[in-house]
């Protein structure tokens, strides 16, 4: 059996869309400013699908020849930029365009500051142990 007219309609609509929304439209390509910092757009990507058709048979039918087919598809496809990632002299802060909504938002918007706190703490033990160990070699 051969293939339906609407599996062709859905395999160009999908194919296009696969064009238009790749990794490249979630995290943007890299901008590096004269100044060294990078900025990385970040962007909500939603899309929509839909699809139909009909078989109409005609008034004599021919075995070989299939039945008409009408038929359509289409989509929509919404990009909204979110956020930015910044990069400059070794740290990493996230900037985004509109408040957190949610609870999962709000808790990634939080990471980078949160890797810069935890990297400060750990400098700040390192430096107390080694004036420590310096200050017991003097004695």
């Amino acid at each position: 059996m051969s293939d339906h007219p609407i599996e062709s309609l859905m395999q160009t609509a999908m194919n296009n869309i696969k064009e238009i929304v790749d990794v490249n439209t979630v995290i943007g390509k890299p901008i590096v400013s004269p100044d060294g910092t990078t900025i990385i757009p970040v962007s909500k990507v939603s899309f929509g699908f839909a699809s139909g058709g009909s078989d109409f048979n005609t008034k004599n039918p021919m075995p070989e020849k299939p039945a008409n087919f009408g038929g359509g598809s289409g989509a929509g496809v919404s990009i909204n930029p979110i956020a930015f990632i910044v990069i400059s002299n070794g740290d990493v802060k996230l900037l985004q365009l509109s408040e957190a909504g949610n609870v999962q938002d709000r808790a990634v918007a939080m990471v980078p500051e949160l890797v810069d706190k935890i990297t400060a703490l750990f400098k700040k033990d390192k430096k107390q142990e080694e004036n420590t160990a310096t200050t017991e070699k003097a004695e």
